[in-house]
């Protein structure tokens, strides 16, 4: 049985890594999927990829750092499709710096989109979600910094340690209402800037951290989505999958 047939979701950032990755694997299960991103060009670009494979997709720009933003574009989805069943809030930033060398402006791009946009993302999803017989799953992409601290990432860990919260608060407010939230959280994941050309020597460094002797594949996490979506039973839980990084 498809649980994900003609189901309605967002996924944002979803026009690279994870989120793409997500987005992906959401059409082969013939979700109708919105693919919410800041990067226009990225973002329709994948749109007309997918069309041309016959997926149901539809590009919608966001700034989730703006709630107004966010609001729009559930809005907009709800407008075109008539309902909304899913959340992935995946879009984030990262910066590391010394935190005593860390501008405010800095610090608040991270939790603004971190955070703040993890927040607007399932207020404006919930607020559709309760109109439609209360009924809806939300995940949350954290991280594996939000478990465990690392030098010179201060405002990441603090915007994930509240992401992984705020997800057990919500899936406790939500739970009678039958809207779900669960979080996923990767370690290290092969995309953009985590690669070997970009990173030299640190890249092995960072190998050495997983057990599992690699780094992870972002569409290794979109699985890990997929099964957080699929099991009705799962709710408040902060998936960890991170090749045993946290085991150590």
């Amino acid at each position: 049985m498809n649980k994900l047939k003609n189901k309605i979701a967002i996924v944002t950032g979803g026009a690279s890594g994870i989120g793409l990755e997500t987005v992906k694997a959401l059409v082969d299960r013939e979700a109708s999927v919105v693919i919410a991103d800041y990067n226009e060009k990225a973002g329709k670009s994948l749109e007309k990829e997918l069309l041309e494979k016959g997926a149901e997709v539809f590009f919608i720009y966001v700034d989730v750092a703006k709630e107004e933003s966010v609001e729009k574009m559930v809005n907009d989805t709800v407008r075109k499709y008539g309902q909304l069943d899913i959340i992935v809030n995946n879009a984030g930033v990262g910066i590391i710096t010394s935190t005593h060398e860390m501008s405010f402006e800095e610090y608040n791009k991270v939790i603004s989109i971190n955070q703040h946009g993890v927040f607007f993302g399932c207020k404006h999803a919930i607020q559709h979600m309760l109109k439609t017989a209360g009924c809806g799953c939300i995940i949350n992409t954290s991280s594996i910094l939000g478990f465990v601290g690392q030098p010179g990432a201060f405002a990441y860990n603090a915007s994930k340690g509240a992401v992984n919260t705020l997800t057990k608060s919500l899936a406790l407010e939500y739970a009678a209402k039958n809207i779900r939230v669960n979080s996923v959280n990767p370690g290290y994941v092969e995309s953009g800037m985590v690669n070997r050309e970009a990173l030299g020597d640190f890249y092995d460094t960072l190998v050495e951290k997983h057990p599992i002797g690699r780094l992870g594949k972002p569409e290794e996490i979109a699985h890990a989505i997929i099964f957080l979506l699929e099991n009705e039973f799962v709710t408040g839980l902060n998936l960890i999958v991170d090749g045993g990084y946290t085991t150590q």
